[in-house]
């Protein structure tokens, strides 16, 4: 409960809106009880003594209480629907706004199918909550209660029975709200399932097809989605008992209101039209019950989400500025001082007692064996990770004294998988720096040698690129991604493995491009290719997370057995670089 108290602000800028909604269902639920007394009146006072002006009376009178009902329950909807909806949109904001700023291991902490799950099913589980909550549970209680009342005030005689009807009621919807709330959370857990598994399975589905394992990804799919099922198949079942037996306990309720009716009759102590209401307000009470437990066991499906919920936006991302940070401009002097990390706590560091020092200007190459941390260290720069042991200085401060918006803002990045979004190669690219000019933008696809394959498209910088960018090679997306990070001009440009699949030539020419356009950028080239960094001003050779060599090429090459191993494993027949 204390998860659903905390979302509450979320509601207070549409305060007057919950107001008013319940207010107007009042008015309807006043129109709809004053109904069976009116027919009451018009059976004893009006038929039964064949006074037709009074009948008429009585008629105009019901249909006046059925407009003004009207009104009240339309514009409950209305104000209901409003707030609900607003209500929802303000925590879907704000959780896809946290989710924004999560650290890798904030991500992998809750999961991607769960957080999809937050921002999607646990948020329309709350919207709905709230309309009912405002609708129906208004109602609910008002009816009953109000029924209730006017039952031991027109029909005491008959009063005895709602003792008997109503605690059985009360007792059974209890019951199955608790027994409901429990199943509720593990329907939601299974939806968290079933959301990885088809992120999990589209994000792969070349490797699917490439593997041919269609059919296995396919029943491990109908695992999750058959545990769903029954869990579904479960909690509503629970739910679709309640009814008949609501109605069965009701139904008594009427055969004894008629039995007890027709003797108090007989003996002309009560009227029919007072058994007629009677009856009308039991099934009153009924509704009121059954919509209010209706309510009830949506807030017990709700209160699970409310805390997914609040536990998302609760979560403080490992990575956050300094309380008073430098916002000093950045010029790109890079330290590593005996620095240690390692992405699970528990397990051996990737990098261990790294130290380098890269000055405004020079170019840092990196090299090494797969999974000897070449990502890792350039994923600490921008603060992706923030590092076990050791410093981390830019331009001699402290990489946590800067603000993180100044830090990334100094950083071109360019990631091992080239990650485009479902827009137009224009938006794409200056994604880096949205108010760079056309100019900049032809001048940053010409440096990554994508302006020559982006000419040849039908609508040039204005297509449209598809989600995962499935319409364009896996070259052509790694030469945009580096666009992106070129037109950002940043202090510090890093391509990490960006140019696997970029052939020698274009890899070339967007060297020459780099040395020239980025004269005054500290560069960070991470590469399985000698070819790719052998230009470098200082070269970091790693192995299993250990920086074993350092220095120029012709340096390494002289003196570095392990970069040595590399190169010769990259010789051709006629004894000269594969470039």
């Amino acid at each position: 409960m204390q998860a659903v108290l905390s979302l509450k602000k979320y509601l207070k800028p549409y305060m007057p809106f919950a107001i008013i909604a319940p207010l107007m269902m009042v008015l309807e639920v006043a129109m709809d009880l004053v109904q069976p007394t009116i027919m009451q009146h018009i059976i004893d006072n009006g038929i039964a003594k064949k006074d037709t002006p009074y009948v008429m009376q009585m008629f105009g009178l019901m249909i006046l209480c059925a407009v003004i009902g009207l009104i009240g329950g339309a514009g409950c909807s209305i104000y209901a629907s409003k707030t609900a909806i607003n209500f929802a949109a303000d925590i879907r904001q704000d959780l896809y706004e946290t989710i924004t700023y999560f650290s890798n291991s904030n991500k992998d902490h809750f999961t991607l199918g769960k957080l999809i799950t937050n921002i999607t099913s646990d948020v329309e589980m709350l919207q709905r909550a709230l309309t009912m909550l405002l609708k129906i549970f208004v109602r609910g209680p008002f009816t009953f209660i109000g029924a209730i009342l006017i039952v031991f005030l027109t029909a005491r005689e008959l009063f005895p029975i709602l003792l008997v009807v109503v605690p059985i009621l009360a007792l059974s919807i209890i019951f199955f709200t608790k027994l409901s709330g429990n199943l509720f959370l593990k329907v939601q857990e299974a939806v968290d399932a079933v959301n990885t598994k088809v992120q999990e399975n589209l994000a792969g589905i070349r490797v699917i097809k490439a593997y041919n394992r269609k059919s296995h990804q396919i029943q491990q799919f109908t695992t999750v989605n058959e545990t769903l099922m029954k869990r579904n198949i479960q909690a509503d079942q629970i739910i679709g008992i309640l009814m008949p037996l609501t109605a069965f306990v009701v139904n008594m309720g009427i055969i004894a209101a008629l039995w007890l009716g027709a003797i108090k009759v007989e003996n002309s102590t009560i009227e029919v039209g007072v058994i007629l209401a009677f009856i009308n307000y039991l099934m009153m009470i009924m509704g009121g019950l059954m919509s209010s437990s209706a309510v009830l066991m949506q807030i017990a499906r709700a209160v699970p989400s409310a805390n997914r919920i609040a536990a998302v936006l609760g979560e403080q991302s490992e990575i956050i500025s300094a309380e008073h940070p430098v916002t000093t401009p950045i010029k790109g002097s890079v330290e590593f001082d005996r620095v240690s990390f390692a992405y699970n706590k528990n397990n051996e560091p990737v990098l261990k007692n790294i130290s380098f020092k890269a000055e405004p200007g020079e170019t840092i190459g990196i090299i090494g064996m797969t999974g000897s941390g070449k990502s890792s260290i350039v994923k600490l720069i921008p603060r992706m990770f923030d590092a076990d042991q050791g410093s981390i200085k830019i331009d001699g401060r402290p990489i946590k004294d800067y603000d993180l918006q100044t830090l990334r803002g100094a950083i071109g990045f360019t990631p091992q998988k080239a990650t485009l979004f479902s827009r137009t190669i224009e938006e794409n690219v200056k994604y880096g720096n949205e108010e760079a000019s056309l100019e900049e933008l032809i001048e940053a696809l010409e440096c990554s040698c994508a302006l020559e394959f982006v000419e040849k498209l039908e609508l040039r910088e204005q297509y449209m690129v598809t989600q995962g960018a499935t319409n364009l090679s896996g070259g052509q997306k790694q030469r945009l991604a580096m666009a992106r990070a070129f037109i950002r001009k940043p202090a510090i440009l890093i391509l990490d493995d960006t140019t696997s699949a970029v052939d020698s030539i274009s890899e070339k020419r967007i060297q020459q491009a780099i040395e020239e356009n980025f004269e005054d950028s500290t560069k960070f080239i991470v590469s399985s290719k000698i070819s790719s960094i052998r230009h470098a001003d200082k070269i970091l050779v790693l192995d299993d997370g250990v920086v074993v060599g350092q220095g120029t090429h012709k340096e390494l090459l002289e003196n570095n057995k392990p970069y040595q191993e590399i190169v010769s494993t990259q010789l051709v027949r006629g004894g000269t670089l594969n470039e």
